[in-house]
């Protein structure tokens, strides 16, 4: 009798918590001081996963990476909170319905999503927060968060695009060809975008110094700025 008594008033407490200070909710939380929000975005096929990827290696700095929600069916070699966070059609839709995404889009029948607690929690501990998004997406973030850091990579040439996403080999031409159609779409919008960077071919780590240097020229511009996400 006792305990349930305690364990609701707990409940009770949480419950009245103002919701403006749940991480998730839009406009909820302030970063540090400094705390930056990047976004990496440019077209398929342009090697965003690799930069990432080699930007890890380089990197001491503590940061968050920014892992994206989806609906998509998880792959055998993926693994779930790692690769991706792999949620329900519903959980993704009610998570979305609260502002729980900074953005969010479905493409090819699944849901993608960049969860607006993770990049929160990143900046009020200090951290940058690092998205891998999509030119649509990022173009939403930067309607949430008008000072993040915008970096869009581009291919050498549209050729050399083209032979990436041939190489990838797992679509059928008709998705290949969307795809092209897309990125050369895209690759329009670069003047939307604060710095354009070149991923030559097999020189991700390269690309990835060059980002680099970008976001510590960003710091030291805006050493006190705070993001409120």
């Amino acid at each position: 009798g006792m305990s349930t008594a305690g364990e609701d008033d707990v409940e009770t407490s949480t419950m009245a918590k103002p919701p403006s200070t749940e991480p998730g909710t839009p406009g909820a939380v302030l970063g540090a001081p400094g705390a930056m929000v990047v976004i990496i975005s440019g077209p398929s096929g342009v090697g965003k996963d690799t930069i990432i990827h080699a930007m890890r290696q380089v990197t001491p700095t503590p940061r968050h990476y920014v892992i994206t929600c989806t609906t998509r069916e998880k792959r055998w070699y993926e693994v779930d909170g790692i690769d991706y966070h792999f949620l329900t059609v519903e959980g993704f839709q009610e998570r979305r319905a609260r502002g729980g995404f900074l953005e969010a889009s479905e493409v090819h029948g699944n849901w993608y999503g960049t969860p607006r607690d993770q990049v929160a929690e990143a900046l009020a501990s200090g951290q940058d927060a690092i998205l891998k998004i999509d030119v649509a997406g990022a173009r939403t973030v930067r309607t949430e968060v008008p000072e993040a850091l915008m970096v869009f990579v581009v291919p050498p040439s549209l050729d050399e695009l083209r032979r990436r996403l041939v190489g990838r080999d797992t679509e059928p031409p008709e998705a290949l060809r969307l795809r092209w159609e897309n990125a050369a779409k895209e690759l329009l919008r670069q003047n939307e975008y604060d710095h354009v960077v070149v991923n030559h071919t097999g020189q991700a780590d390269h690309t990835a110094e060059e980002i680099e240097a970008i976001i510590a020229t960003e710091h030291a511009l805006h050493p006190d700025r705070r993001l409120r996400v």
